[in-house]
């Protein structure tokens, strides 16, 4: 997965469920819309931890 994806998965967080998650706690639901089609239909969980991102690129996540 590239670094796009990530910062797109860590904007996601944020406008669904107003979470502030850091690359490493966004990278698996990144990873599960890299596949969002081998698992459409199916019930998923995932653990969002770490919220430890720096305001320059948060506010990147933010504008994307």
């Amino acid at each position: 997965m590239t670094d796009d994806e990530v910062v797109a998965a860590m904007g996601h967080y944020f406008s669904d469920t107003h979470n502030i998650a850091e690359g490493a706690g966004a990278a698996p639901l990144a990873a599960l819309l890299q596949e969002r089609a081998t698992n459409a239909g199916q019930k998923v969980g995932l653990v969002l931890s770490g919220g430890n991102v720096d305001r320059t690129l948060y506010r990147r996540v933010l504008a994307a």
